[in-house]
């Protein structure tokens, strides 16, 4: 995908297309027909059917503008297959799901993947923050508060807080659960559990539904869980953990583009062809992938609103338009995390750090009068420097992200 408005998009692939979602919608009609086959609820050849290749690129914009007919694309898709697949295949297809069980796992799939792919980018990052944060644990700056001149700090301090931040949306990148959906027309498997007791006779028969959800969940590769069409948790915790995300890399960015300033010139951002260049300015060498890093910091917790807001007025058994609202908002807010992510990683990998301004800049305002306050407190004369602990915090964020590795 591209998206002019949106510069970097690129960088996000197929997570999220329209083509990777379709088909992540058909594996998972596949993986439940496979499921029912399995459990001898429908014919044997419904286990080795592949409905993937009953479905093509061409086939997206014709179920994209059917779409609005029924309000979801599932409908048109159902319908496609059940034309193409053999006929002891097809009207055994979509039997016993509703369209948001397969939408909201196929949302699912796809969370899943883009997760994955920020917790590699996340790693890298934490990898490059740490030898940053050692390499300058005693280069010297000045610490601002409220834009202004405060105190002395050292750079690997200041690196520190960054890894901490990327360290926390790792954590709670690895917390979060990406469950299958499966619970039916209104979200009790009454279709599946009627087969399992008029065709198997089960004594159980709830309990061969599900089975049956289980089953569709290992092949998938997701978890488990009873029907969440109304208790929208997995979504909200998708979006609060990529927002996580965008708040740690918006946090580095804010400090690079006022440090990039060429009044105080302590970083510098890597250079490449046309990187940062002014269409009337030829001087200019603008601090454009924190800018763009930054963009995404601003947009991403509006995204992250809207799917609270859908969350909360998810009524009844099944949504009317609160379900519909998430599933872009959640592509927008997950496609422009990735994009972050991988932005952040160029940035942070080839950030230029002047430690000569760094030293020259403390040196601008006399940002001891704490320490001769403390010393006159005490009754002595105040220490050879005023660093505090930031060895020790220093080795702190440090050693926490060798054991955020460690786990991976």
């Amino acid at each position: 995908m591209t998206n002019l408005l949106w510069p970097g998009d690129e960088r996000a692939g197929e997570h999220l297309t329209d083509g990777a979602l379709l088909r992540a919608m058909v594996a998972v009609e596949s993986a439940w027909l496979g499921a029912l086959a399995a459990a001898g609820l429908a014919p044997a050849e419904c286990a080795g059917a592949d409905l993937s290749n009953l479905v093509g690129d061409g086939d997206r914009e014709a179920l994209a503008a059917a779409a609005e007919g029924g309000g979801n694309p599932v409908i048109g898709l159902a319908e496609l297959l059940r034309g193409r697949a053999a006929p002891t295949v097809a009207a055994w297809i979509h039997r016993g799901l509703t369209s948001q069980d397969v939408l909201d796992t196929a949302l699912m799939l796809a969370v899943r993947g883009v997760a994955d792919h920020l917790r590699d980018q996340l790693a890298q990052q934490i990898s490059t923050l740490s030898a940053l944060a050692a390499a300058h644990r005693a280069t010297p700056m000045v610490a601002r508060t409220l834009t202004q001149h405060a105190a002395p700090t050292t750079f690997g301090a200041k690196v520190a807080g960054w890894l901490d931040g990327v360290v926390d949306a790792l954590e709670r990148l690895d917390a979060l659960v990406t469950p299958i959906q499966i619970g039916g027309a209104a979200g009790t498997r009454a279709a599946t559990t009627e087969l399992a007791s008029l065709l198997k006779n089960a004594a159980d028969p709830a309990g061969v539904s599900e089975r049956l959800v289980a089953g569709a969940a290992t092949a998938l590769g997701l978890p488990a869980r009873s029907p969440w069409h109304t208790t929208r948790t997995p979504v909200t915790a998708a979006g609060d953990a990529f927002v996580g995300c965008t708040d740690a890399w918006g946090r580095i960015a804010s400090d690079v583009v006022t440090l990039a300033r060429p009044e105080i010139g302590e970083l510098g951002e890597p250079g490449g062809e046309h990187r940062g260049g002014s269409s009337s300015m030829p001087h200019k060498r603008n601090p454009v992938l924190s800018i763009l890093i930054r963009r995404a910091a601003i947009a991403a917790p509006q995204l992250a609103a809207t799917l609270h807001t859908a969350a909360a007025l998810a009524h009844d058994e099944r949504p009317d338009g609160a379900w519909h609202a998430e599933w872009d908002t959640l592509r927008t807010l997950a496609r422009r995390t990735v994009v972050a992510a991988s932005q952040c990683a160029e940035l942070l990998s080839g950030l230029r750090v002047n430690s000569a301004r760094m030293a020259e800049n403390l040196g601008i305002t006399d940002v001891y009068g704490e320490q001769r306050a403390i010393a006159e407190l005490a009754g002595k004369p105040g220490s050879g420097t005023y660093f505090g602990a930031v060895d020790r915090l220093v080795d702190e964020s440090l050693g926490r992200a060798r054991r955020a590795l460690d786990r991976r």
